[in-house]
């Protein structure tokens, strides 16, 4: 199972890579981990980010429908916001609005 959790969470940063190649690096992305599978998502990426606005940790979750669910964690790893039924083209506008750049 360590093989597909990596290969979803390299899809994952792809996706992202190939709609804003600057995103990660504006985001201050790092410590990227594969999730594996559970009951509620096939796999997934976390990672940390030390944005203008969110910092903590960004979770992509992909679920069982093919869509992600993207949760956002504070530092003390308290959710703040989550937002399910998102697809690939949406993620950096959803990762954007937390940070305050596009109002979604």
């Amino acid at each position: 199972m360590k093989n597909t959790s990596e290969q979803i969470a390299r899809t994952i940063l792809n996706q992202i890579k190939y709609f804003d190649k600057s995103a990660l690096m504006a985001w201050g992305a790092k410590s990227f981990c594969a999730l594996s599978e559970n009951k509620t998502r096939v796999g997934g990426l976390s990672f940390q980010v030390n944005g203008l606005t969110h910092k903590g940790w960004v979770t992509i979750e992909l679920d069982w429908l093919d869509t992600y669910t993207v949760i956002f964690t504070n530092k003390k790893r308290e959710v703040i916001k989550t937002f399910e039924g998102v697809y690939c083209d949406m993620l950096i506008d959803v990762i954007d609005y937390i940070e305050g750049k596009h109002a979604a």
